[in-house]
């Protein structure tokens, strides 16, 4: 077959004869919209309807015995399902376990285990389910509080009215829509909606034990509530990054008015495959980027920003002297090349940072195709040559000379050239999708970041 390296010369990917898409039925699942990401939504809503329906059977609603002990505890249990499943040593852990199946086992079963990064989906349903369980929740206390019964409070009334505006202002927000469009909003609305939402279940747990107690003392009905246990473990989760906030020195390197380049050490050596977040005013903006060994600074690592929004382009026109952390480094989506003997790494732009991670480490076999305007006039020559120490055989395509090419017959012809069984894709949202969606629906393996942050 043709090669589609560019160095020396261009070769059209047009070239590149496309076989036939699969089976009708196997493109329509591999179909974006019926990504597992929004499968895991699904299967969390349907669960939550389940036990909807369970709690109908059951008399939850029933004339004055409505059960709000029961639907406080499935509202809360959801949202504990949300916060932990975003909690970084639960995603380390869960990447760990999918990513340790051995490449012999079949490769449809490793290609399912390597959509785990999609665990993002259980957030999403487990928030907008908590939402509506805490909606059925609040009707309940108005009406047993119009009626008279149930020992509820006014105080319980207002709190639980106040805690389901901040859940609807931030599920409103999360909308893929808004959140594209006004991302910074989003990330600010989501966290201090979150707090305060966190401190108001707590005062109103307390509140709803104490007004439910009967002849307990207030401490009793406490402890033997399964709320207060569940808000106890939700919020130690949700504060646990924020334990190891601090601020670290770095140093900048500009190739380009395009790139910078982080340099961190401060005594942590992140994995390979990972990434974190910094911030330059830790209540506001967090900008998550992969984390990249540098030869330079043994122990040390770097990280590659790219101009792109206001953020990034105040970072490298004026760029700080220290930035802040919290947490600890969490494993990123190209770690799903473990699961697979050789992959096709695919990336645009500062895309690059994610895979030369786990090329620099070169533990498995891969083939990089960098498709990027001038590399080494953006991201300079000692990048470049790194890259290509890495990967001599790179498909490098300089979009200044050559222009946009086809990505799918690219990648495709790529795929084919190395042998490889799988492809990881990390450009921008469009890109992503066209190569990911193009690959399925040929029947080739292929992973991509899925913006859900």
């Amino acid at each position: 077959m043709t090669s589609v390296i560019v160095r020396p010369r261009r070769i059209s990917p047009d070239d590149i004869v496309l076989p036939p898409p699969t089976a009708p039925a196997r493109r329509l699942l591999k179909h974006p919209r019926l990504m597992h990401y929004n499968r895991l939504i699904v299967f969390v809503l349907a669960l939550n309807i389940a036990v909807f329906v369970i709690a109908l059977t059951r008399g939850w609603w029933r004339g004055s015995g409505i059960a709000l002990g029961a639907i406080a505890v499935t509202a809360q249990a959801n949202f504990a399902l949300a916060i932990i499943v975003r909690q970084q040593y639960v995603i380390n852990l869960v990447c760990k376990l999918a990513t340790s199946a051995p490449t012999s086992w079949p490769l449809r079963i490793r290609w399912a285990l390597a959509k785990v990064y999609h665990f993002g989906g259980l957030h999403v349903g487990a928030a907008i389910s908590g939402t509506l369980w805490y909606v059925a929740f609040v009707g309940s206390l108005i009406y047993m509080y119009a009626r008279g019964g149930g020992n509820v409070w006014p105080a319980n009334v207002a709190v639980s009215g106040a805690l389901v505006t901040l859940f609807v202002v931030m599920v409103i927000m999360a909308m893929p829509p808004l959140r594209a469009r006004a991302h910074d909003r989003f990330e600010i609305t989501h966290r201090f909606c979150g707090w305060a939402a966190l401190a108001l279940v707590w005062v109103n747990t307390v509140l709803f034990a104490a007004s439910q107690r009967s002849n307990a003392s207030t401490a009793r009905a406490l402890v033997h509530a399964p709320t207060i246990w569940i808000i106890t473990l939700t919020t130690a989760f949700a504060a646990f990054p924020w334990l190891l906030l601090r601020k670290v020195p770095i140093t900048v390197h500009r190739p380009s008015r395009h790139v910078a380049l982080i340099g961190f050490d401060h005594g942590v050596s992140p994995f390979i495959g990972s990434s974190r977040a910094i911030s330059r005013n830790p209540l506001l903006g967090w900008h998550s980027f992969a984390n990249v060994p540098d030869p330079a600074r043994p122990g040390g690592y770097r990280m590659a920003v790219s101009r792109a929004g206001d953020w990034t382009a105040a970072f490298i026109d004026n760029p700080p002297t220290h930035v802040w952390i919290r947490g600890i480094p969490t494993a990123g989506m190209a770690n799903v090349r473990k699961l697979f003997k050789k992959v096709v790494f695919v990336a645009t732009g500062s895309g690059i940072a994610p895979m030369l991670a786990h090329l620099l480490a070169n533990e498995l076999p891969g083939h990089l195709v960098w498709v990027t305007r001038s590399p080494r006039k953006t991201y300079g020559d000692g990048l470049v040559d790194e890259i290509l120490t890495a990967q001599p055989d790179a498909t490098i395509w300089n979009t200044d000379e050559h222009g946009k090419p086809d990505m799918v017959r690219l990648v495709y012809a790529a795929y084919m050239n190395s042998g490889a069984e799988a492809v990881i894709c990390i450009a921008n949202r469009k890109v992503t999708w066209q190569v990911v969606h193009g690959m399925e629906r040929l029947g080739i393996p292929a992973c991509g970041p899925i913006w859900d942050s």
